[in-house]
């Protein structure tokens, strides 16, 4: 139930706090996990913090192949910056992070998550890219990256592995519609 909860928040796009608000809000939901109230906002972090990435990897990797993984994906790097956390937050979470950045791993045709991989160093995108190709290299035939990725090690692990590295540059199909609108 806990994994549940905490992919449910995920979903949700909640901060904790939304999140144990949201749930007590929707008794629906509640008796959909058994619950009579919603868990604690600090139980959805100790929850978070206590399951391991890669079990939450594993599970990604069920629900993409549930979704029909194709084997042509996108790899994408985000991030954020914490520029004010209190001291007593961090204190009493045990976080003293102050950037975090996360690669998705994305299947281009169905839009299944295969692969996150999160990081609290400043790494660099190829080597990052490195790690999550490696990770699922058995399933890719078609890598899709922005010049971030264009290290010469990772294109040389992609031939190895049969996988097309496609670096050329994405257009956005509404972008371009607007554009020849206006002209």
């Amino acid at each position: 139930m806990q994994i549940a909860l905490i992919l449910y928040r995920v979903e949700l796009e909640k901060s904790l706090r939304e999140t144990e608000d949201y749930l007590n809000e929707m008794p629906g939901i509640l008796a959909v996990f058994g619950l009579e109230n919603a868990p604690h906002y600090s139980s959805f972090c100790r929850w978070e913090n206590e399951y391991r990435m890669h079990e939450l990897r594993r599970l990604l990797r069920v629900s993409a192949e549930q979704a029909g993984w194709s084997g042509e994906a996108a790899i994408d790097p985000s991030g954020f910056q914490r520029d004010q956390t209190s001291y007593h937050y961090r204190d009493r979470a045990n976080y003293s992070f102050q950037s975090l950045k996360t690669t998705i791993l994305i299947d281009v045709n169905s839009l299944a998550i295969k692969d996150v991989h999160y990081t609290m160093q400043k790494a660099w995108d190829g080597h990052i890219g490195m790690q999550v190709f490696r990770r699922n290299a058995e399933d890719l035939h078609v890598l899709s990256a922005d010049a971030n990725y264009s290290w010469s090690d990772l294109h040389e692990e992609c031939r190895s592995n049969l996988t097309r590295l496609d670096q050329t540059p994405r257009t956005d199909p509404v972008a371009e519609g607007a554009q020849r609108s206006n002209e």
